[in-house]
């Protein structure tokens, strides 16, 4: 396999959409997607509230919006997702993408919804190792993703059950129902599965990453934000997961998800085998982040991972599961964010320049350019 590249270049509020425009083009994004099709945009909202380094940013949208206008791609729409916890109404709300969309007249698309698109059992070409067991031979998936450039759009933020997220935790969302919570216990196994699918139905995939202020601890919702002021871009999915892993102070191929990945040939999980252009610099920074403990995760841990798992039919399906889904709306959005993150999150608003520019973007209900 030839050595991939990952673009990672530093940036700051006043140069960012210019920067991302750059970067698009520095890591082969006019040679990655095709223009001639409807390119895909995958936000991620982790959260529905606006926490800072737990969802796309405004810029990071806006700016790769730019750069696909500014090389040719004409046809762009935006997927949503639904999960058993988070609000994408909601979040396209309060993280300000929707004046976005309005001003560039986006087509925005939920999977959720059968008007927007139908769900199809797609047979997999690559031998599956452990959706094949989940599904049965056919996954389901949605319709409108097949032949269509995807370009995802997550951050630089610690995970409590994949230890880091990005670029293949993003498809997550996007090609498996609301349901898939009920691949957690494999969820290393379920994200290799997920890519070899996205490159089958995908003709072009590509990352832009937002490290503007990543995300250290428990993530992806109860985070410490952490000012890094870096963008990452790239085509390799497991290229890029592994240098945003990396410089959050991980070794890439000691996590499952990255090595099983690189093993199957699907991408380049081996930082020495990854060209890095751009600020080469800055790449090479060392975060020191942990994914840390809380409550949440040693609850994933009982239902998913320890020996309880052998109760999750019961734990994880009706009725019990709204159980679960109410502990967690109890967990993140009653106790946490009131109590904690919003408190954060209005700090950041004010001492920090990413938050300051999140504010301007919030107070003018539109856009910088």
């Amino acid at each position: 396999m030839s050595k991939a590249k990952v673009a990672v270049i530093r940036t700051k509020p006043a140069t960012v959409l210019d920067d991302i425009v750059r970067l698009f083009e520095l890591a082969g994004g006019p040679a990655a997607l095709d223009k001639n099709l409807t390119t895909i945009i995958k936000d991620n909202i982790s959260w529905h509230y606006p926490f800072p380094s737990a969802n796309t940013t405004p810029w990071q949208l806006e700016g790769t919006i730019l750069a696909l206008k500014k090389f040719g791609y004409d046809k762009i729409s935006c997927v949503q997702n639904k999960t058993e916890v988070t609000n994408a109404i909601k979040g396209e709300d309060l993280n300000l993408y929707r004046p976005i969309f309005e001003a560039y007249k986006l087509e925005v698309l939920f999977n959720f919804r059968q008007e927007d698109m139908t769900w199809i059992d797609y047979k997999p070409k690559a031998k599956m190792l452990v959706l094949d067991k989940i599904y049965g031979e056919c996954v389901p998936i949605p319709d409108y993703f097949v032949g269509k450039n995807i370009l995802h759009l997550p951050t630089t933020k610690c995970h409590i059950y994949t230890t880091t997220t990005g670029a293949m935790k993003n498809a997550f969302g996007g090609l498996l129902s609301h349901k898939r919570h009920q691949t957690h216990t494999y969820i290393h196994e379920t994200l290799v599965d997920l890519l070899a699918i996205q490159k089958e139905i995908h003709p072009g995939l590509f990352c832009i990453m937002d490290g503007t202020t990543a995300g250290n601890g428990p993530g992806p919702r109860v985070m410490v934000p952490v000012k890094k002021d870096v963008l990452l871009a790239g085509a390799d999915q497991v290229a890029i997961d592994a240098v945003a892993s990396k410089m959050m102070g991980f070794d890439p191929m000691s996590i499952k998800y990255i090595r099983l990945a690189h093993e199957a040939g699907l991408g380049i999980g081996r930082p020495e085998e990854i060209e890095i252009v751009g600020d080469p610099d800055a790449a090479a920074e060392n975060w020191g982040f942990e994914v840390g403990v809380s409550f949440h995760k040693f609850a994933g841990w009982v239902t998913w991972f320890g020996p309880t798992r052998v109760l999750q039919k019961l734990l994880t399906r009706p009725p019990i599961l709204y159980l679960g889904n109410f502990y967690s709306f109890l967990y993140h959005d009653v106790i946490h964010w009131p109590l904690k993150e919003s408190k954060l999150y209005k700090k950041w608003l004010v001492e920090s320049e990413w938050g300051r520019l999140f504010k301007e973007y919030q107070a003018q209900g539109t856009l910088k350019k």
